[in-house]
């Protein structure tokens, strides 16, 4: 399921809005342990474009 998340995520990371809708849809779909795998890899892939929106949903994960 995380492969199919990255992939979701790389294909709508065109748009904010769609990005964030699916980076919190995955939350419900992935355990703690590959959340953590996906918020590392967010950051690696995405942190030039995306940095205020993966702070704000992973603040509230790790909250």
């Amino acid at each position: 399921m995380l492969e199919y998340i990255k992939t979701i995520l790389v294909k709508v990371s065109f748009d904010q809005f769609l990005f964030e809708k699916e980076l919190r849809k995955s939350f419900t779909l992935l355990v703690q342990e590959e959340l953590n795998e996906l918020r590392n890899w967010c950051y690696i892939q995405f942190a030039t474009l995306h940095a205020p929106v993966l702070n704000q949903v992973f603040a509230k994960v790790e909250a």
